[in-house]
């Protein structure tokens, strides 16, 4: 076994999820992740926990033989006693094929997103980790060899992340006090939004694996102007390209798409949360140094940003705001690293992808 592997099985066990004694652990990962399957059940059993696998969330051929044969579906209550019973969730991103679901009608997905809404905020409530496996399917979709792909998730993954966490407090500490905040990239870009109240997270390698960003959540009715997410959104088994938002009174009013428009309007038509932001994203890991077609990967890259609309991060809500509710939560990503800047307050906080408190600002 590459011993990268046992490495990134430490990082999940011991600095993600932090296992005790006879926490209950469910692993949900694609037979193509089996090595990290079996490092992790090492490292469980070294810390007397109770491992169970399971295929459900990163499913392929035969998710899609489901989605493809049903259009009405329910909340699997079998599937929300697991979760309720679980101490802690990690899930393995690792695909044999990651078009496999792309012949099933965005409407079908839809609704099995609705359906599996308290599935989610279960995950959410307990411990839990998303990371990467370099499976050759995502290799390939990122266009980088296998052993290349490799190097890249396992470098991505395995840092020191109490420097990462440093360094990334940084812009926690601007932005975590502010009231508005204005992002602009060329003439297509250019939205505000109010953050006031809500708290700023600091992800390094906790919940998201690789972390390498700071994140919180705009209020859902402040959000005004017009975005265009240069980079390709893939959702569904599909690629949807030059996606653009229009927003006011925080709800999206127009929208379109250069590729797979339908995908897009499918998603913001899921719910009635579906179509305000849910998150505002800040990108700080420059060892992300390519897109690749993994929003876990790519939303964390420097010299980017990220919005997501649909459901906001119960921790990135203040008191006293609204919490958008949805059974998604889509990130899509803009370009910041040329005539881009972002405002807080009124002020310059990073400009061309470089920030205020880096040398070169």
């Amino acid at each position: 076994m590459d011993p990268r592997i046992r490495e990134h099985a430490e990082v999940i066990v011991d600095h993600s999820v932090d296992l005790s004694e006879g926490d209950d652990v469910v692993i949900d990962a694609h037979p193509v992740a089996e090595d990290l399957v079996v490092a992790l059940h090492e490292l469980v059993a070294d810390r007397g926990a109770n491992p169970l696998v399971v295929q459900d969330r990163l499913g392929e051929r035969y998710q899609r033989a489901f989605l493809r044969n049903r259009e009405e579906f329910e909340t699997p209550g079998h599937v929300e006693a697991l979760y309720d019973a679980m101490d802690a969730y990690i899930a393995i991103r690792g695909n044999a094929n990651v078009t496999e679901t792309s012949d099933v009608d965005p409407e079908t997905n839809a609704a099995y997103q609705q359906a599996q809404q308290p599935l989610l905020a279960e995950r959410l409530s307990k411990t839990w980790n998303l990371t990467q496996y370099p499976a050759a399917a995502n290799a390939q979709l990122a266009q980088m060899s296998t052993e290349g792909y490799e190097n890249f998730v396992w470098d991505a993954v395995n840092k020191d992340w109490d420097e990462v966490r440093e360094h990334q407090s940084q812009m926690v500490d601007i932005l975590d006090p502010a009231d508005e905040v204005r992002i602009v990239s060329g003439d297509t870009t250019d939205v505000t939004m109010s953050v006031a109240g809500n708290p700023t997270l600091n992800d390094y390698g906790e919940k998201n694996l690789p972390g390498g960003e700071v994140f919180t959540a705009p209020v859902a009715d402040s959000v005004e102007g017009e975005v265009l997410f240069d980079k390709p959104l893939y959702h569904q088994g599909r690629e949807v390209t030059d996606v653009y938002l229009d927003f006011e009174g925080g709800r999206v009013v127009d929208h379109s798409a250069g590729k797979n428009e339908e995908v897009l309007t499918e998603v913001l038509e899921t719910d009635d949360g579906a179509n305000r932001l849910g998150e505002l994203g800040i990108g700080m890991n420059r060892d992300i140094d390519r897109f690749t077609y993994n929003m876990l990967f790519d939303e964390k890259m420097g010299d980017t940003v990220h919005m997501a609309v649909g459901r906001a991060y119960e921790d990135t809500v203040g008191e006293e705001n609204e919490q958008n509710d949805s059974a998604v939560h889509v990130d899509m990503i803009v370009d910041m690293s040329e005539e881009s800047r972002i405002e807080v307050d009124g002020e310059v906080v990073q400009r061309d992808g470089t920030f205020e408190f880096e040398e070169g600002f």
